[in-house]
């Protein structure tokens, strides 16, 4: 005890403070190199995604069934290309195209049933023309016999006065006299009936022409009602022609199949249900999904992202580049929509093909390790 009590002293007494000043200030320069490092130095900060998948730029167009029917071809297969317009299935029409042929033909029935009123309705027309004509040239000639039989009467009238004042001066005979003024007679009745015929000429022309106007209005009607006949068929024609191109399904636009429902012909279909997917051609794009704590503020178009994909270790595949180029405004169930746009590399391995889920990570900001403690500490403390 003695001894190592003398030791103990004669070390200090041999300590000339060299040791720890220098120990000190090791301490001191590796503190200061710390602390520099942790000021001047960059590191990376990345937000993770809560999920994200490949999908080709432009929207995927679902395949559906316009009507319901039962299946009588089908030409969708798996990753077949297709052209817009091009028939993928059809639906059983045979009942819409006899009602649609029924239509047509009864269409056609009705189109010389249009044609000869018209002829009728044209005919009624110069028929009217016609008789008017007709009757204003008997009416004339009525009253010119008219006219001339007044002549004639109020001569042979003159005649039998003339005859009766010669009888009675006695220079003419009784007979003459009596056959004078029978003359007289005659004319004068001749002229009464032509004027009794030329009084009945006017309202018979009218009688005709009120019957004229009722055949007339009949054949307007009788037109009006071929014409809505026929316009009610075209109608039902239209209507048909639909029914039967509904029933059959069209590719709405050109690209691959990326889906198809198993489907055989006699298969029954119902209205809108989906028979396939159609992807468009495209370049391919990132659709991430961010919590809006971890997008908002921090993620805007521009900055490089790291695309992981599962199924493919990135230690063996390697990973995809991407950059940010559209962050939604909104929030929708909860997530934030962001999309990216895939850089070309050639260390990545993968075969990129849409719907390849995976996660990403974006560099949001290049931090000091000094900052980056003290918002953290900061964090911490504002939590409790």
């Amino acid at each position: 005890m003695a001894n190592s009590f003398y030791r103990t002293k004669q070390s200090l007494r041999a300590d000339t403070g060299i040791k720890s000043i220098a120990a000190l200030l090791t301490a001191l320069l590796l503190i200061t190199g710390w602390l520099v490092w942790a000021s001047c130095a960059r590191v990376t900060r990345y937000e993770l995604s809560q999920s994200a998948r490949l999908e080709l730029d432009g929207a995927a167009y679902p395949v559906q069934a316009n009507a319901s029917g039962e299946l009588i071809a089908s030409t969708l297969a798996l990753g077949e290309e297709v052209h817009q317009g091009e028939v993928l299935a059809e639906l059983d029409d045979r009942e819409q195209r006899l009602e649609l042929q029924q239509e047509r033909t009864r269409l056609a029935s009705l189109e010389p049933q249009l044609a000869a009123l018209r002829s009728q309705m044209q005919s009624e027309g110069q028929g009217r023309s016609d008789e008017h004509q007709v009757l204003g040239l008997s009416i004339e000639a009525a009253r010119a016999q008219y006219r001339e039989a007044q002549v004639q009467a109020k001569l042979a009238e003159s005649q039998a006065d003339r005859a009766r004042r010669l009888r009675a001066d006695g220079i003419l005979s009784e007979a003459d006299a009596q056959n004078a003024s029978a003359d007289a007679e005659t004319k004068r009745a001749a002229s009464e009936s032509l004027r009794v015929v030329l009084s009945r000429l006017t309202p018979e022309q009218q009688v005709r022409e009120r019957d004229r106007d009722v055949r007339q209005k009949q054949i307007l009607t009788d037109i009006a009602k071929v014409q809505a006949d026929a316009s009610a068929s075209a109608a039902a024609i239209h209507r048909l022609e639909y029914e039967v191109e509904q029933r059959v399904i069209r590719a709405p636009v050109s690209g691959r199949l990326g889906e198809c429902a198993t489907l055989r012909p006699g298969s029954h279909i119902n209205e809108g249900q989906q028979l396939g997917v159609i992807l468009p051609r495209g370049r391919l794009q990132v659709v991430a999904e961010f919590q809006p704590a971890d997008a908002l503020g921090k993620l805007r178009p521009g900055q490089h992202a790291t695309v992981r994909l599962e199924g493919f270790p990135w230690t063996q595949f390697g990973t995809v580049p991407a950059e940010v180029s559209r962050v939604a405004g909104d929030i929708r169930d909860g997530k934030i929509r962001v999309e990216l746009a895939v850089l070309p590399s050639g260390r990545s391995r993968i075969p990129l093909q849409h719907g390849l889920p995976g996660s990403v990570e974006v560099e949001v900001e290049r931090i000091s390790p000094l900052a980056l403690v003290l918002r953290s500490a900061g964090q911490v403390l504002g939590a409790r």
